[in-house]
């Protein structure tokens, strides 16, 4: 295949994008309106883009009519939202939060799940997420059909069994979050492989006895 992207559909572009690159994690976003109702979505068009500030950012796309989706009303009349990673044990719920049942149907209810309050921002976080970032916007890019919103973390949440012995790290038999591949297709970080990088003078070596 030799393609002109720029010359083929948005519904194509998606399917080749999000088909090839993956896996993309998955962020369960939370948010609080200004009407005091929670709410919570999933969104995998998200990864970390810095750890110094520390970003986190969101790509999000309005409904189909053009209307914006309650979770970026919410973060434009707030400025916070809480990123709420998923695992299997949260696959389901993630899903049912995905349904969009209207602005004045709670998520984070309808799935059986627990709202806290967050710690350092007026926004909750989902309790039985295995990990949570609370996030201050630091800008929001707009497009026609798409805001890139770029949020700074602000604080963070950990369940204890996440973290290995120096309780600085992961432990990764116990945190083995979920990320979306093509379509409906998930994969697991069940089964990780440690690829150490070859030392760098090795490998001039063995490139300089080929030559």
């Amino acid at each position: 295949m030799n393609l002109d992207f720029t010359a083929i559909t948005a519904r194509e572009r998606y399917h080749f994008l999000t088909g090839f690159v993956g896996p993309r994690p998955i962020a369960l976003v939370s948010t609080c309106g200004t009407d005091g109702r929670d709410n919570a979505a999933p969104m995998s068009f998200f990864n970390v883009f810095s750890h110094d500030p520390a970003l986190l950012v969101l790509g999000m796309q309005p409904r189909r009519d053009g209307r914006e989706k309650d979770s970026m009303r919410n973060i434009r009349d707030t400025g916070v939202f809480v990123v709420n990673m998923v695992d299997m044990a949260l696959a389901h719920q993630m899903l049912i939060c995905g349904l969009d049942p209207g602005p004045e149907v709670d998520e984070i209810a309808l799935a059986g799940l627990t709202a806290a309050p967050g710690a350092a921002i007026a926004a909750p976080r989902i309790v039985e997420s295995p990990c949570t970032f609370e996030c201050r916007v630091e800008r929001i890019i707009d497009y026609p059909r798409r805001a890139l919103v770029v949020g700074e973390v602000v604080h963070f949440w950990a369940h204890d069994t996440c973290l290995a012995s120096d309780g600085r790290s992961v432990d990764p038999d116990s945190y083995q979050p979920i990320a979306r591949l093509h379509d409906d297709n998930y994969i697991a970080s069940d089964q990780q492989v440690k690829l150490l990088p070859p030392r760098l003078d090795d490998v001039l070596a063995k490139r300089k006895a080929a030559e």
